[in-house]
């Protein structure tokens, strides 16, 4: 017996937020709020998220730092980072604990950015370091890391 195409029973809520956290980690904001703008009951969503939060499908501890990797490898600075996990729902625990789970060099980051951006040679040229600390206090470096990727090499 052949199914008729396109005729496929409505998705559960629980197996909607499972589709979105195969892609990817959620928070359990973000999943509640991609669910109830396709239209899901926010007491069933609710419910959804709390069964694949027990299960162990999702966890913001995880999506905490899964986010801290992602963003660190791409460019951005601690304070940019902390202040995207607040916007999760995240509380200040669960921030501290994923950024102290990240086992990079926050200083290394910044000189492979400003050396990326502005060549190699950029502290020798007051404009391309002016330019380079202001892209790195656009991505959330803090100050103290700033000074030490611009100022000259011979005083490094």
């Amino acid at each position: 017996m052949k199914r008729a195409r396109g005729k496929r029973p409505p998705q559960t809520p629980v197996q909607r937020a499972l589709g979105l956290l195969v892609r990817r980690e959620h928070s359990r904001r973000e999943l509640s709020r991609k669910l109830v703008a396709r239209g899901l009951d926010a007491e069933e969503v609710a419910a959804a998220v709390d069964r694949l939060a027990e299960a162990g499908w999702q966890d913001d501890d995880r999506f905490a730092e899964s986010l801290v990797r992602q963003r660190a490898m791409s460019g951005y600075g601690p304070f940019h980072i902390r202040a995207e996990l607040g916007t999760h729902g995240l509380d200040s625990a669960q921030i501290e604990a994923a950024m102290d789970s990240f086992d990079g060099d926050w200083l290394e980051n910044a000189r492979d950015l400003a050396r990326r951006r502005q060549g190699e040679d950029f502290a020798a040229d007051p404009v391309r370091r002016r330019k380079a600390a202001d892209l790195l206090a656009r991505r959330g470096f803090p100050g103290d890391l700033i000074r030490q990727v611009t100022r000259l090499e011979d005083e490094w």
